[in-house]
């Protein structure tokens, strides 16, 4: 069995993605420091639905399924030893690095903030680099990226790299970044950092430039209450769709920034799940970075607000789209086009935006009891 090693494991993302290594005969280790639920303490939020500590939802996973997943608690940006020891003793083919922290508003919130998800992000990528190189320099490192570092020039997003001409010179380089936030500077910095990596000592890489998720079901996550994955509605930690839909099924406010001109790519979680499988079961070469642009669809989130506010209509629900202040410093209205076409030649079929998805999370969303209004309108500011 190939050796899977997934890094932020508890996570939203990680979580769904373990059980479904796991589910397909993959030897996995899952690592995280559980800092994300320490973060959603510090900023008053939480997810939806309640979710049980990680080592309950292993030992759920592992009663319930033929092929078990391991855990170890560990902190990779602040105990490079612990990293070390991990690479050393459970030797992956394949790391999966979902273990930043995720979210641009927490970036932007004060001096800590920006600093922790520096210090989090930036050095957590360093220690896993050399991990890799010590222990294990032929496994492939599958990254999770962000659209938001290419930002939004009035060019085409290529992925990845760009061929330019400048002078009558002509050179292939990473494609210049724009990013918005602090967190999607981190992001920036670790693409850097990556690729320098593949060029300086000949490891692989792919790097995840992925748009906005929404859903919160997978196979796996349905095959038991204790196997659910995290779902955030808030402003800081929540993503649009997912922020949009519970504001829809709980009677408040469709809150869109600004004028809801801004557009992004978007992709179903499950989406998620099958872009990594494809990168893993088709790794880069030997000093390859390669840069997948990793999303199925674009929306301006004012037509993602348009399609909830249809969608919960067809349902009985007559919610309201109300613009507010945008607390963001970004193009509200802006040309947009980003090359997405790596994962489907390798074979990606899109699970894609319809009102029958939107009604799913929808009814989803209405079985929470104990939502917390006050959460989804916006307090962090990126200009005081």
């Amino acid at each position: 069995m190939k050796k899977i090693l997934i890094l932020g494991g508890d996570g939203y993302l990680g979580w769904p993605t373990a059980m479904h290594f796991a589910n397909h005969g993959y030897q996995v280790m899952i690592v995280d420091a559980l800092l994300k639920r320490q973060w959603e303490e510090r900023m008053g939020v939480r997810p939806l639905f309640p979710i049980p500590v990680l080592r309950r939802r292993v030992e759920c996973w592992n009663k319930t399924a033929k092929n078990p997943i391991q855990v170890k608690i560990a902190d990779i940006a602040q105990n490079h030893l612990a990293v070390y020891e991990l690479f050393k003793e459970f030797s992956p083919d394949a790391i999966i690095h979902y273990a930043e922290q995720p979210s641009a508003p927490f970036s932007m919130k004060d001096r800590n903030g920006a600093v922790t998800t520096f210090d989090n992000n930036v050095k957590g990528t360093l220690n896993v680099l050399f991990a890799m190189r010590e222990f294990t320099p032929e496994a492939h490192l599958v990254k999770l990226g962000t659209m938001g570092e290419y930002g939004t020039p009035n060019i085409d997003i290529e992925e990845g790299w760009l061929e330019i001409t400048h002078n009558g010179r002509k050179d292939r380089l990473p494609y210049p970044k724009l990013p918005g936030s602090f967190y999607h500077a981190s992001k920036v910095a670790d693409s850097v950092l990556l690729e320098f990596a593949c060029r300086g000592w000949g490891i692989s890489v792919t790097d995840l430039n992925q748009g906005v998720v929404y859903g919160i079901e997978t196979p796996e996550t349905k095959m038991h209450p204790d196997l659910l994955t995290s779902f955030h509605y808030d402003a800081v930690f929540g993503t649009a769709l997912n922020r949009f839909v519970v504001q829809a099924a709980k009677n408040q406010p469709i809150t869109v920034y600004g004028e809801g001109g801004q557009t992004r790519g978007f992709l179903n979680l499950i989406d998620t799940i099958q872009c990594v499988r494809l990168a893993i079961d088709n790794p880069a070469k030997s000093g390859e970075f390669r840069v997948f642009n990793q999303f199925t669809e674009m929306f301006s989130v004012m037509q993602l607000a348009q399609k909830v506010k249809d969608a919960a209509k067809g349902i009985g629900f007559d919610a309201q789209i109300e613009i507010l202040p945008n607390p963001r410093v970004e193009k509200e209205a802006h040309f947009y086009n980003a090359k997405n076409s790596a994962l489907k030649l390798l074979g990606l079929k899109p699970n894609l935006l319809s009102e029958e998805v939107l009604v799913n999370i929808l009814q989803r969303a209405l079985l929470a009891e104990d939502v917390d209004h006050a959460v989804l309108r916006p307090e962090i500011r990126w200009r005081k």
